[in-house]
């Protein structure tokens, strides 16, 4: 997801980008969208999976919270998310749809400025789970 946001953002996000000094973790920055339809993209480093047990759902949580506490700050009224971390850095998708929906959900009752929040998923697995999670929790 990172290299098709930068392919269709431009050169001028990678040079914002270099400029933030990275991120740890559960952390989320924020830069210009460029040629992106997007006015902004907020970024957030994602957990590596390791077993389950190496607080990848807690620092999972933590990018969802503060990705979405920066579109507040911000004023922004829409948001959409990929599936974090379910890629490359390989944290089961069922169990990423859980936290997911868990913290957006917990997020949003105590605050509600947000009009749209989406999460965009890549095949049709994705989908499922992340339709089951919410399905489970609402």
């Amino acid at each position: 997801v990172d290299g098709a946001i930068h392919r269709a953002a431009g050169p001028q996000l990678l040079e914002e980008c270099r400029g933030l000094g990275g991120g740890e973790t559960g952390e989320a920055k924020i830069t210009a969208g460029y040629a992106l339809p997007a006015k902004h993209v907020i970024h957030t480093v994602g957990p590596v999976w390791r077993d389950g047990n190496s607080n990848e759902d807690g620092l999972l949580a933590d990018c969802y919270y503060n990705s979405l506490r920066l579109a507040v700050e911000h004023k922004l009224k829409t948001i959409a998310f990929p599936s974090i971390s379910t890629g490359v850095f390989g944290f089961p998708v069922e169990r990423a749809a859980r936290v997911a929906i868990k913290e957006i959900m917990n997020f949003i009752e105590g605050d509600n400025w947000l009009d749209s929040i989406s999460i965009v998923c890549f095949n049709d697995a994705a989908y499922l789970a992340y339709t089951s999670a919410l399905e489970e929790m609402w």
